[in-house]
């Protein structure tokens, strides 16, 4: 059935739909940033498609490619019981041009989800009433889940606050060491690269 669904948004939009494929039951399309929103009104408001629920939305960050970081938007319509996953592609090396449309317009209950990206990833939701952390306080510098992240770093990047201003003990745990945390492999990205790393080895 969600076949219907590709066919559907490559006859509406043409070449918007930069790809799509079908992968055991999971029809998924790649649409151009600048048609995200009239794609996801499209879904939602055509009679054979009526997409009105948003199951999920995140972001996955590609730093060997450009555009670098993907937004995935998974959907269901409850009428006509088939799904879809919805991509769009944004930013450059450095990430600046994470930006894309608000669907809140379209879904409300994308609100949160759009929040987590912002988070997680930095993509700018344009029109969002309230785009702001969700996951983390408001003065924490980064985006954890992108690749260029640093796992050993040490945050908060505020003061601590001492058990004299809390007024209880906090009982505080130092970072770290090089045998605690990530003692597994992992890949440390730079400019696009990626370089191996390894902890807890002597």
């Amino acid at each position: 059935m969600s076949d219907l669904v590709l066919r559907k948004l490559k006859d509406r939009f043409g070449s918007a739909v930069l790809e799509t494929h079908s992968m055991c039951g999971d029809e998924t399309a790649i649409v151009e940033a600048s048609r995200w929103k009239e794609v996801a009104l499209f879904l939602r408001d055509d009679a054979e498609l009526a997409f009105n629920m948003p199951i999920d939305l995140c972001g996955v960050d590609y730093p060997e490619r450009l555009p670098r970081i993907e937004v995935v938007l998974h959907l269901y319509s409850l009428a006509r019981r088939h799904r879809v996953r919805v991509k769009t592609r944004v930013g450059d090396e450095e990430c600046n041009g994470c930006e894309l449309d608000s669907l809140i317009s379209v879904w409300p209950g994308v609100d949160w989800l759009e929040r987590e990206v912002f988070d997680m990833s930095g993509v700018r939701f344009r029109g969002h009433p309230d785009l702001r952390r969700i996951l983390l306080y408001p003065e924490f510098e980064g985006h954890p889940l992108r690749k260029d992240y640093p796992a050993q770093k040490t945050q908060p990047l505020i003061p601590y606050r001492t058990e004299a201003e809390a007024g209880v003990p906090l009982e505080k745990l130092a970072p770290f060491g090089p045998d605690e945390g990530m003692s597994f492999g992992r890949e440390v990205w730079t400019n696009g690269k990626a370089r191996r790393e390894n902890r807890g080895e002597q």
